[in-house]
């Protein structure tokens, strides 16, 4: 899935963010993402950096010290992982900036599963309170 689609939320920040941050995976006509997800992550990043959370030599330290870190765990590093680096970045720079808690990361992520767990195949998943009652 090319970029286009991430494109359209704001053409110019997508340039910069890939100008600034070569090891983003692109082709003509952008970032490219082979899940929507990745897309996604590669939007909130960018949003956050131009709401001045962060600067993208801040993003970039922060992205190379996670792939080094998970190289050392054994991350072969195919590329393939790319995009859950970026995701452990966003949500390790926003937790130590203070946009969040990393508890809070946490039973959102846990109230994700739980809805995931309960939405049959296909269909959208809708996050509601009860899902966060299932936190661990």
């Amino acid at each position: 899935m090319s970029g286009a689609g991430v494109m359209t939320t704001n053409t110019q920040a997508a340039t910069r963010a890939t100008a600034e941050i070569p090891s983003i995976p692109c082709d003509a006509e952008g970032p490219v993402f082979r899940e929507p997800w990745e897309a996604q992550a590669f939007a909130m990043a960018v949003t956050l950096h131009e709401r001045g959370v962060f600067t993208w030599m801040e993003w970039a330290a922060a992205l190379a010290a996670e792939i080094k870190r998970a190289q050392a765990g054994g991350d072969a590093d195919t590329g393939e992982t790319y995009y859950r680096h970026w995701l452990a970045t966003l949500e390790n720079l926003i937790a130590e900036k203070g946009v969040t808690t990393a508890d809070a990361l946490h039973r959102y992520r846990d109230a994700w599963d739980h809805a995931a767990d309960r939405t049959p195949h296909g269909q959208p998943i809708e996050l509601t309170p009860a899902d966060f009652a299932h936190h661990t």
